[in-house]
This record gives structure tokens, sequence and C-alpha cells, in this order.
């Protein structure tokens, strides 16, 4: 598994997930504090936050097979961007895990004569 993979879907982690933040947010203003001027902006990051979670999908599941993960920890991963700073959490998990992988290995000791 290339490093890009991993960059990819940690960078619409981060995305999606402060686009959820906003949205969740911005309901909360809506409908709890009755306030119909974030209706506009509202809708943008809905749509916004709509497109990359689908983008968000396909770099996870991606990731998640070239990990050769099992079914239930990928569905975890995927359901990530739905939940407000989720998303924020496992991705954190996900590179702990997975940044070992790509860690440059040790030089070779040379014999010493």
């Amino acid at each position: 598994m290339k490093r890009s993979v991993l960059t990819r879907y940690r960078a619409l982690a981060y995305i999606t997930g402060v686009l959820l933040v906003l949205l969740t947010i911005g309901v909360i203003a809506k409908y709890g504090l009755d306030m119909d001027g974030v209706a506009g902006p509202l809708r943008v990051v809905a749509i916004a936050h709509g497109w990359l979670y689908v983008l968000y999908l396909v770099f996870a599941f991606d990731m998640g097979s070239k990990a050769k993960w099992p079914f239930g920890r990928l569905a975890w991963i995927l359901l990530a961007g739905t939940i407000p700073t989720a998303a924020f959490f496992v991705e954190r998990k996900v590179t702990r895990e997975l940044e070992p992988l790509f860690a440059e290995p040790a030089p070779a000791a040379s014999p010493v004569a």
C-alpha cells in the first residue's frame, strides 16, 4: 500500500469531519435557536458535505481493502463520516495503525573488521 492512499483518506476525513461539525452547528442554530439567517450557508455546507462524503467513502474503502480489513471494521470507518467528530478520532486511530507500514527500514549495520 502506498502512503498516498492514507494521505487521501486523511484529507477527506478532516474535510468531511469539519463540514459535518459545521452542519451540526448550523442545524442547531436554525432549528434549536430559530435563526433563519443560516439557511443559505447551511444548504451550501450540506451539499458540500454530501459530495465530499462520497469521495470519503471511495478513499476509505480503497484504503480498507488494501489494508485487508474485515467488513465490520471497514463499515465503522465508512460510518465515521456521518457522526459529528467521529471522523477525527477514527482517522487518528487508523493513521497510528498504518504509519509503521511506511516507516523507512533502519540501515543495516556494517560489519566491523
